[in-house]
């Protein structure tokens, strides 16, 4: 029997237990360049085993729903950012851990205001921007050692708009 997920807006409250969402809403924390600029200030929880945090820019191939959901992936050593540099919706897929192995993911869509920073240890979809040129700044740990560990699902998700 195929197995559905239909995509849930990104709020903050929803995706909490995976990561922080990155956006400029509500009041700023501050208002800079003699007022015109608000800073929305330490918005997300970095966490870095050992190395140190690198900014990387990734050039991913745009994807469309449905999406066909066959891998999942995280990294222990460090938690990941993903900034767009455009003002598209991006698929954001997470599970929680299920003994060393992914349990139910659940896909979210952002609004094409949004970015998200992944808890360390997360498991999570490859990056799935919905439309060209699918660029992204990425913020995650630079250093030695293994900070990948990938999980191939022996039954795949078919992903759908909400």
């Amino acid at each position: 029997m195929p197995r559905t997920l239909h995509t849930e807006p990104l709020t903050p409250e929803a995706f909490a237990p995976f990561g922080d969402v990155l956006q400029a809403a509500g009041p700023p924390d501050r208002m800079i360049n003699r007022g015109l600029c608000a800073r929305f200030h330490d918005r997300a929880r970095l966490d870095l085993t050992d190395g140190r945090a690198g900014i990387s820019i990734f050039h991913a191939e745009p994807r469309s729903l449905p999406y066909r959901l066959d891998l999942l992936e995280r990294h222990p050593e460090g938690s990941q950012a993903f900034l767009p540099m455009t003002a598209q919706p991006f698929l954001v897929i997470v599970a929680p851990d299920d003994n060393g192995a992914p349990g139910t993911p659940r896909a979210f869509l952002t609004n094409g205001a949004q970015g998200i920073n992944l808890h360390r240890g997360t498991w999570h979809g490859v990056l799935t921007p919905l439309h060209a040129p699918g660029l992204f700044a990425v913020i995650d740990r630079i250093g030695p050692g293994a900070n990948l560990q990938e999980f191939s699902l022996p039954t795949p998700f078919t992903v759908l708009k909400g």
